[in-house]
């Protein structure tokens, strides 16, 4: 996609000091793809969560078997560094990681920085389809069905928002990038 595909939009307002955005969901809900056109609008920093997951992770997901509690803090806890990392230098960040309970998102918010959660949310059959036609990721596409059991939806004392549009990535795109100036 080519900054000529992104209809002109306002630059939302600037926070003081950096701004941590994290574009949460379930595998294969277009996490990555609005993160990165996000960062790209924006002018943040961007990284990828699945690049934080150590190898055993990475093996285990693509077996088949679900990540615990104690397989996913030591990656969040570096997703959290790394922002705390790029804050430190006057940089705001978008991450792309799934986020899915409140203790997973609790750990990225010690980062000492805003940090505001946006969920992409496609309907459950889209994002299935979605999965099935992915290749070269180390996911399962078994594993969406524990992923969706996992999942806690934000709190009303979260920081973020819900995007549930199935349309096409701009449109997501433009209804998250819309939604952050709201904020």
């Amino acid at each position: 996609m080519s900054e000529s595909d992104i209809p002109h939009l306002p630059a939302p307002p600037r926070a003081k000091g950096p701004v941590n955005i994290v574009v949460m969901g379930v595998a294969g809900s277009g996490k990555t793809t609005i993160g990165m056109m996000l960062a790209g609008k924006l002018g943040y920093v961007y990284a990828e969560g699945d690049e934080f997951h150590t190898q055993a992770n990475r093996d285990k997901q693509a077996s088949g078997l679900p990540l615990d509690d104690a397989d996913r803090q030591p990656w969040l806890e570096a997703i959290r560094d790394w922002m705390r990392a790029e804050n430190a230098v006057g940089h705001s960040t978008v991450v792309s990681c799934s986020a899915l309970k409140r203790k997973y998102r609790d750990t990225l918010r010690e980062n000492g920085a805003r940090t505001v959660f946006a969920h992409v949310a496609p309907p459950k059959d889209l994002n299935a389809e979605r999965m099935e036609k992915r290749r070269g990721h180390f996911m399962n596409p078994s594993l969406l069905s524990n992923q969706y059991a996992t999942l806690e939806r934000l709190e009303d004392d979260e920081l973020g928002f819900v995007v549930d549009n199935p349309g096409t990535p701009e449109e997501v795109f433009v209804e998250t990038y819309t939604r952050l100036a709201d904020l």
